[in-house]
């Protein structure tokens, strides 16, 4: 079983991947309730950390049931990674993670991110500085490389691990690909066949049914994976994983109440967390995932986006409930 400081997790764990504007404290708990082994917050800027920027602060919000929980940073200065390493110390999640496969131009272009892993110097220097200013375990999530032509996944993970990184997840995609295109876990399983790398290795991209995960955790031999898009909107995809891992079967699919009920528990801890009104308009994006593939409900989901009102919302949800109740879900 995988162990980073000391943390140890299940037989081959299931994470959830840090998701910009997803991964917050709510949608935390609904993964966690259906079977995440180890979270992630959403990526937070250094600079943002230290200039006290609220939103980046409020990244920072953990909490005792999402445990094993760990904080993730990034950015291209040392002084400013070592400075944002001691205030989410301060916090105390299990661990610090740091974000260097981020792929999006504004992380990017600040050095930041994916950027780092064209300068590996640097990338070792950043995650010096890191480690320098938290009593955590530190991990880093990267990617294959820059490109296919500058694939060095294999240097990254040794040069990483000698200065005392103690897990290592990569998105088996380049920097170039952003999220098109296949993942190649090939080059991820070379990097565990490696003599020299002790720590637990993770694997991330595509896994998005139970047969797959079966398939990708056969054939690569790696020390679990983390799940990132196919787990928006469809928390249970951990349960579902991990039941069929152990019986060869497949968990009955959310019936319509499940669902209803996951997004009723959203909207109501966004809410609680965010305040009212942001809690409303941040859970917009969620209600299409939650009810994918049902008929005719279009009527519904325009009144879910639209409605200001927590009554009407909860109203809407309880209508949803009745009018599909007989509903078999696929």
């Amino acid at each position: 079983m995988p162990i980073i400081g000391n943390i140890i997790l299940p037989d081959f764990p299931l994470l959830l991947a840090p998701m910009e504007d997803v991964s917050d404290p709510p949608f935390r708990r609904l993964c966690k309730l259906h079977g995440a082994d180890l979270m992630y917050s959403e990526f937070i800027s250094s600079e943002g950390l230290i200039r006290d920027a609220v939103k980046s602060k409020m990244k920072l919000d953990i909490f005792d049931y999402e445990r094993p929980v760990g904080i993730q940073i990034f950015g291209g200065d040392e002084e400013a990674m070592e400075m944002s390493s001691r205030i989410v110390d301060a916090v105390q999640p299990d661990l610090v993670d740091i974000n260097f496969g981020c792929p999006v131009k504004k992380v990017v272009c600040k050095g930041a991110g994916a950027g780092v892993l064209k300068d590996v110097d640097l990338m070792v220097r950043l995650t010096k500085a890191v480690i320098k200013g938290t009593s955590l375990p530190v991990t880093v999530k990267t990617r294959l490389g820059w490109d296919e032509n500058s694939i060095n996944i294999d240097e990254v993970a040794e040069r990483l691990q000698d200065i005392g990184v103690q897990a290592l997840t990569v998105h088996a995609r380049t920097r170039a690909q952003m999220y098109k295109g296949h993942s190649d876990w090939s080059h991820i399983e070379r990097v565990k066949n490696n003599p020299r790398i002790t720590m637990p290795i993770f694997g991330n991209g595509d896994i998005d049914s139970p047969e797959k995960a079966l398939e990708y955790k056969n054939k690569f031999g790696l020390d679990g994976m983390m799940i990132g898009r196919a787990a928006i909107g469809y928390p249970w995809i951990f349960n579902e994983i991990k039941h069929y891992f152990a019986t060869g079967e497949h968990l009955a699919k959310p019936s319509i109440f499940d669902r209803v009920e996951a997004a009723r528990n959203h909207l109501t801890w966004s809410m609680d967390w965010k305040g009212e009104r942001v809690g409303i308009v941040e859970m917009r994006r969620h209600y299409t995932n939650y009810f994918k593939g049902i008929p005719n409900f279009k009527e519904h989901r325009l009144k879910l986006v639209t409605l200001d009102d927590a009554e009407g919302l909860f109203k809407t949800l309880n209508e949803i409930q009745e009018v599909y109740a007989d509903y078999q879900v696929f």
